[in-house]
């Protein structure tokens, strides 16, 4: 076979659909924790920090002081945004506990569906004797 034969057999393969198919379901799915944890966990987080935005706060390394952290980027001072990784430190707690939520709820829904399984056929013992007074007659 050819080059782009070989490719697209590779391309038509069971895995790589599936895993394309969960990349898109993945990011589409990134976007609805996103929102959810933007939209509508942070504002209530902001009301019990008492509306802190952790994006704002900073440390200069020159000594100077500034107003915002805009300011003190346009004076061109080398700052440390400290405050970018305490929220994304926040956003990653508050949504591996939405998918931690998600994915308990599909374990238990997954349970339910479950069918109880058929009662087990005779042992290996009952077969066995069967066989023999069948051998016996």
């Amino acid at each position: 076979m050819g080059f782009f034969a070989d490719f697209k057999a590779s391309l038509m393969k069971g895995d790589v659909l599936s895993l394309a198919t969960a990349v898109v379901i993945g990011g589409a799915f990134g976007k609805i924790v996103g929102s959810a944890v933007d939209d509508v966990i942070m504002p209530i987080v902001g009301l019990l920090t008492g509306g802190i935005d952790f994006t704002k706060k900073f440390i200069t390394l020159d000594g100077n002081t500034y107003a915002d952290l805009a300011a003190a980027k346009t004076a061109g001072a080398a700052v440390i945004t400290y405050g970018n990784l305490v929220q994304a430190i926040i956003n990653f707690v508050i949504i591996s506990l939405f998918i931690f939520v998600i994915l308990r709820a599909a374990e238990k829904a997954k349970k339910k569906e479950e069918v109880v399984a058929a009662p087990a056929g005779p042992s290996q013992e009952e077969l066995l004797t069967q066989i023999r007074d069948l051998l016996k007659k």
